[in-house]
């Protein structure tokens, strides 16, 4: 690639990973940096060692939808998509505490009709409730989610004034949305929120069919990114940290930690994608790559994720996973074949795990800040509530129980939080974001960070972004 003009992705995450493709792809020549070990961001796995071999566990517990068509993409790119499954049609198995589970399943007709008769059926809500549900979910297709306004708005505010009481926000909404936006209604954006439903659910009838890896996250993304990455001559250099980018007249410098304490390595680059969290973002680029003042991603703020792993002696799930109400749970999913269980644990294990999201916000109940409680605190809280929800579980033994947490999983989907999202396009010539945290108009998903790093590249691939780096 001798004279191709060279191109710096800082972070090796999804968005990290779709721009470096994108640019390599149209012959650029790429350098990708990543602090961490492995590729994939916090969309990867690591092994756990016990006296008899190694578990898969993955980071955190990812689903994407079938609308998810640039995340889809990517796994093609990366010759991973034949390793995820697909629901032929949206399925989720509900249940609560001491109660007949319910099922949210939709049928073949157009949307929204395909799931009218799910939501009518919803055991968990009362006829009344099932009916003013099904107004306020015609309600918000009409929600313009690109209006300012309406990100000011909480979605829990319009789900109140569109005759949603608490229960059917707990029961139904924020099923769905606490774990596509990290937050309750109450603390959502109605614009994310809006987008979220809108695209997932109301609009085209197979959109919201669920999918899953089959595989450790590291083999779909860290593995296979770095093998496609070498296929594309992509110079990628994991457990390398940025320490600063800074422009010169003759293009972009990055400085590196030597290691061991020694001096900076340095190199120059002419166009730079920085593809890192909102906080290393403001702390390593120019503050006048941001239009808002120091602190903005303080303001923007962050989210965490608690995931708690359990491995059983035996059967406790029979479904690939399961969302709870009334309980401390939230989604449940079975990891037992995707993490090798039984190359370390008897044959009849079961692993499951238990994604927390929005783990810092009580909703309502005074225990349930469970971002703050100890590993011992959550085992306390959270094998109860496992044997009240999954009835196999209260005879079975805990073979291990621990935890994994992602204290800045996520941006803060509140109201106002897309003023605070910034473009791909910076003052700055020759330097572009990326991250699901920038202005794509998504939640902080993985689809979101795909749509960033195509959006970053793009913008770089431009004329004006080939020519002069201006900002797009």
């Amino acid at each position: 690639m001798s004279g191709a003009l060279r191109v710096g992705v800082v972070g090796g995450g999804l968005a990290g990973i779709t721009a470096a493709l994108r640019c390599a792809d149209a012959g650029l020549d790429v350098v990708l940096l990543e602090g961490r070990p492995r590729l994939g961001g916090l969309a990867s796995s690591f092994r756990r060692a016990y006296p008899d071999g190694e578990l898969d566990v993955d980071n955190g517990q990812h689903v994407f939808l079938r609308c998810c068509t640039s995340y889809r993409a990517l796994l093609d790119r990366l010759g991973s998509g034949h390793r995820v499954r697909l629901q032929e049609r949206l399925d989720i198995p509900v249940r609560a505490p001491g109660r007949p589970p319910a099922r949210l399943r939709r049928t073949g007709l157009p949307a929204p009709l395909h799931l009218a008769g799910a939501l009518l059926g919803y055991s968990y809500l009362s006829p009344a409730q099932r009916l003013r549900l099904v107004t306020a979910a015609l309600a918000l297709r009409g929600v313009d989610a690109a209006d300012p306004a309406t990100d000011a708005r909480s979605f829990g505010e319009w789900l109140a004034a569109h005759g949603q009481d608490a229960a059917a926000a707990a029961r139904l909404w924020d099923l769905v949305g606490v774990a596509t936006l990290n937050a309750r209604a109450g603390r959502a954006s109605l614009a994310l929120a809006a987008t979220v439903f809108q695209l997932g659910l109301l609009t085209e009838t197979a959109a919201g069919d669920i999918g899953w890896a089959d595989v450790p996250l590291g083999h779909l993304h860290d593995e296979a990114a770095a093998a496609a990455l070498r296929g594309a001559r992509v110079d990628v250099r994991t457990s390398t940290k940025v320490r600063r980018v800074h422009q010169e007249p003759e293009g972009w410098v990055i400085a590196t930690e030597a290691g061991h304490g020694g001096a900076e390595d340095t190199f120059m680059v002419d166009r730079i994608v920085s593809a890192v969290p909102p906080a290393a973002a403001e702390r390593l680029l120019p503050a006048t790559a941001f239009t808002r003042p120091p602190g903005w991603a303080c303001e923007l703020g962050s989210t965490p994720i608690v995931n708690v792993h359990v491995v059983y002696d035996r059967r406790v799930l029979d479904t690939p996973f399961v969302a709870a109400v009334g309980s401390p749970l939230q989604w449940v999913f079975d990891r037992t074949r995707q993490s090798g269980l039984h190359r370390v644990f008897p044959a009849g294990a079961q692993y499951v795990a238990v994604s927390l999201s929005a783990a810092d916000d009580p909703g309502g109940d005074p225990g349930g800040d469970l971002a703050s409680l100890t590993a011992a605190g959550l085992r306390a809280r959270m094998l109860p509530a496992l044997a009240a929800l999954l009835p196999a579980a209260r005879e079975a033994e805990v073979l291990d129980f621990f935890v994994t947490r992602e204290p800045h999983a996520t941006f803060r989907a509140a109201p106002g939080s897309a003023a605070l999202r910034p473009p791909t396009g910076t003052p700055l010539p020759g330097l572009f974001l990326a991250g699901a945290w920038t202005a794509t108009g998504w939640p902080a998903t993985m689809e979101g960070a795909v749509r960033s790093g195509e959006a970053a590249a793009g913008a770089l691939l431009a004329p004006t972004g080939m020519r002069a780096g201006a900002a797009a």
